[in-house]
């Protein structure tokens, strides 16, 4: 069975830059995956694409075929790419039954608030076998400003009821999070949506005449209460491998490695089976089931309130790894026999 995620999120939001990450990521934990880009503007791809939508169609020929705006454009794209899902569909299927796709898709807010293309496309993935989850990207800078963090909320909401799949709001770029100065409350106020009346006093003081219309937003955000924030340094290992895991219990996917991976003895079987017929205990157990570790505590410490400290520990490790790495290598080489090398006649000569 397929598994992937739907990469959403407004433009500057980080989208390709996650996927790219998370491509690094997976490649060196030898997990499979695989890109779809379905943004027709993209044309400088940072990752390696499986599929690209350029193939069937670009944002410019659109334009230039129908006379539309880049927005207008992008929306035209969406629908020609419903019309042709037998097209997206027969590449997919080449990627194997195993594959594990990132959908990377426009940053245009419509295309996943209330344009109805993308959520016809997720639907017909869906009945063709895939276990999906929408990852919404929104810059960790908007946490700064009340106003800008409500709208994110309420854009979140929208999103959510909009594509209707297991969804992971995500605090992108939290590592840049300190440039844009001191916040009002701790972290976890912002991630886990806290009593929001705590906001008047900022949202009033920046627009008291639009006091009532305020608090009503609020209201509806409180009333629905679905929306809670992930947080991600994409350069960051550990941000990385915390979001994979919160993403991976809610498609439940639970990673089998290769055979040949080193784990506990009887936790992986190695008999010919495919990975998703192979039972894996090690992987259930450390994957889908328990709490995830990490706190957001521990990463407003990380980048907001200690960051300095922090990196320059981080730096103090790598240097130290970097000589043992070449203390070991010296002493391999030291090990080694020396070598006999033959002369064209028939001398050895000791190097």
């Amino acid at each position: 069975m397929p598994f992937g995620e739907v990469v959403c999120g407004a433009p500057g939001s980080g989208k390709s830059t996650y996927c790219y990450g998370k491509h690094q990521l997976f490649t060196a934990l030898q997990r499979p995956i695989s890109i779809v880009n379905l943004d027709p503007a993209n044309e400088n791809i940072p990752y390696p694409c499986a599929i690209d939508i350029s193939s069937l169609i670009t944002l410019q020929d659109a334009m230039d075929a129908h006379g539309l705006g880049p927005n207008g454009g992008m929306l035209y794209c969406m629908e020609y790419l419903e019309a042709n899902f037998d097209w997206l569909e027969s590449r997919l299927n080449e990627l194997g039954k195993d594959a594990y796709v990132l959908f990377d898709i426009p940053g245009q807010v419509e295309v996943g608030t209330n344009h109805e293309s993308l959520k016809r496309i997720i639907q017909r993935l869906s009945k063709i076998g895939f276990r999906l989850a929408a990852v919404h990207l929104c810059d960790a800078h908007y946490v700064t400003d009340a106003a800008k963090y409500v709208s994110v909320l309420l854009l979140s909401l929208r999103t959510m009821l909009q594509l209707e799949l297991p969804h992971i709001n995500v605090l992108s770029k939290i590592d840049l999070l300190s440039q844009y100065g001191d916040l009002d409350f701790n972290l976890d106020f912002y991630t886990e949506v806290q009593d929001l009346s705590h906001l008047e006093n900022a949202l009033n003081t920046v627009s008291p005449r639009f006091t009532e219309l305020n608090m009503a937003l609020i209201s509806v955000i409180e009333d629905f209460g679905l929306v809670g924030f992930e947080t991600l340094a994409v350069e960051d290992k550990a941000s990385m491998l915390h979001l994979s895991r919160a993403i991976d219990r809610a498609t439940g996917y639970i990673f089998v490695p290769p055979k040949e991976a080193p784990a506990p003895e009887g936790t992986i079987d190695s008999s010919a089976d495919p990975a998703s017929a192979r039972p894996n205990a090690f992987a259930l157990f450390s994957t889908a089931a328990g709490s995830l570790p990490g706190d957001v505590r521990d990463v407003q410490e990380r980048w907001i309130d200690a960051r300095e400290a922090y990196d320059a520990y981080e730096k103090r490790e790598w240097r130290r790894e970097g000589e043992i790495v070449r203390e070991q290598a010296a002493a391999e080489k030291a090990k080694r026999p020396e070598e006999v090398k033959v002369k064209a006649g028939g001398i050895r000569e000791r190097k």
